[in-house]
């Protein structure tokens, strides 16, 4: 994994130069596209600050990333930014997750929801196409500590799906449970799987085992597809752990979502979507002819303004820069996890992530909310409470919360021992 850092003065050179190849609504002869530049009243394009900000004038030049640029042939009015957009796709792909040159199509969405439901209507698609598979044949599995959006998923796409327990303390899939739940599935006429597995889940940041998961849909002699929800975890945990096994150098793995505007701090809006070459052909939107190239994609226009922040980010740091960050985050982490232990509070964490989750029996409601923490469950009795170490997480904040914890545990210690 490698790409090079590089300085903010080239990389905004870069994005000037890629908006002056577009076909700009200011300057050139635009007359069929449905869209033009954001509303001057409020986004002046003659702000002076706008030469040493490139990502503030692609947001107001507004170039529209319709398509999908790692196919064939894309709207060539922003033909220059949508060479951005292939980069951030060849990094993400290539370098993060192990992709072999060509072998993988994608596309920068609005989110990891979309990609969640970009990649199983594939799947979707494609048993019906390859085996003329009926709805009613097909199921998802994810485990309950899967992201709320494949109930989503499932409720759009009119799929059935099954919920698959963990384990309380090691958040780990119940691999017994897993296998008899495909016997039972297989017996009542489930014919092709669609399997959803995490890289890093919102609330505990745990990672699903696929090595082991997928030796038992295997054995069971199953067409499935495996898709990877990084949204959380993907530009943390390939970084963090080396040995990472969910990428596409494991041939298990058909696609993987990752998401910017989580540990790479881009803005709100900012989903990557990458799947093996061959797949996103089963969703092709023919009837969308007015678009060159045509469409693959679930949202169709898009901006090109957050391709071009989060590529900025990445080639800022490069490689080095970003396991820096997140190795600093990691060490962060160690510490609060270190120092919980000494004070005797239980907590689930995966020693690659930044995300601790505590008992709630060990820590109050009050200090939960001081410090913005996040329940497993709102409006109900609570289990866990949700820490993550994000770049704003000081060491001085830590110590605050360490501080106001040590003071509720000997206190919670001391009326226990009396009730006693």
């Amino acid at each position: 994994m490698f790409w090079p850092q590089q300085s903010f003065e080239s990389l905004k050179t870069a994005v000037l130069s890629a908006l002056n190849k577009n076909a700009s609504f200011y300057d050139h002869n635009i007359m069929g596209l449905p869209a033009t530049y954001l509303d001057p009243h409020i986004f002046p394009a003659d702000a002076d600050f706008l030469s040493n900000a490139p990502f503030i004038r692609s947001f107001i030049e507004n170039p529209n990333h319709i398509g999908l640029h790692t196919y064939d042939k894309s709207i060539p009015s922003f033909h220059g930014t949508q060479q951005l957009e292939l980069d951030l796709l060849r990094i993400c792909a290539e370098e993060i997750f192990k992709a072999k040159p060509n072998s993988y199509d994608g596309y920068v969405s609005p989110g990891g929801t979309e990609c969640n439901i970009q990649a199983v209507w594939i799947f979707r698609e494609y048993f019906k196409n390859k085996f003329g598979a009926l709805q009613d044949e097909m199921v998802i599995l994810f485990s309950e500590d899967t992201h709320y959006s494949l109930y989503k998923v499932c409720n759009i796409l009119g799929l059935k799906y099954k919920v698959l327990p963990v384990d309380f303390n090691e958040r780990k899939i119940d691999l017994d449970i897993l296998n008899n739940q495909i016997k039972t599935l297989k017996n009542s006429g489930s014919l092709y799987f669609i399997i959803v597995l995490n890289m890093a889940t919102t609330m505990f940041g745990s990672v699903d085992d696929i090595e082991s998961i997928s030796q038992k849909l295997k054995a069971q002699e199953i067409q499935f597809k495996i898709h990877i929800d990084a949204a959380f975890g993907g530009f943390i945990y390939p970084f963090t752990n080396p040995k990472s096994l969910l990428n596409f150098d494991n041939s298990v793995v058909d696609s993987i979502s990752v998401d910017g505007h989580k540990m790479l701090q881009a803005p709100y809006g900012t989903g990557i979507f990458l799947i093996r070459k061959g797949f996103i052909d089963n969703v092709l939107t023919e009837e969308a002819s007015y678009v060159e190239g045509l469409d693959h994609t679930l949202c169709g226009s898009r901006s090109g303004a957050n391709v071009i922040a989060t590529w900025m980010i990445l080639n800022v740091h490069g490689s080095h820069g970003i396991l820096k960050r997140m190795n600093e985050l990691i060490e962060k982490t160690n510490f609060l996890c270190d120092s919980l232990t000494q004070l005797g509070i239980r907590f689930f964490r995966n020693k690659y992530m930044n995300i601790v989750t505590i008992r709630s029996d060990d820590i109050s409601k009050e200090i939960s909310e001081k410090y913005t923490l996040v329940p497993e469950k709102h409006e109900q009795n609570q289990v866990w409470w949700k820490i993550v170490v994000m770049e704003h997480v000081t060491m001085d904040l830590i110590q605050r919360f360490l501080k106001d914890i040590s003071i509720y545990s000997t206190k919670h210690s001391e009326m226990n021992s009396i009730s006693i």
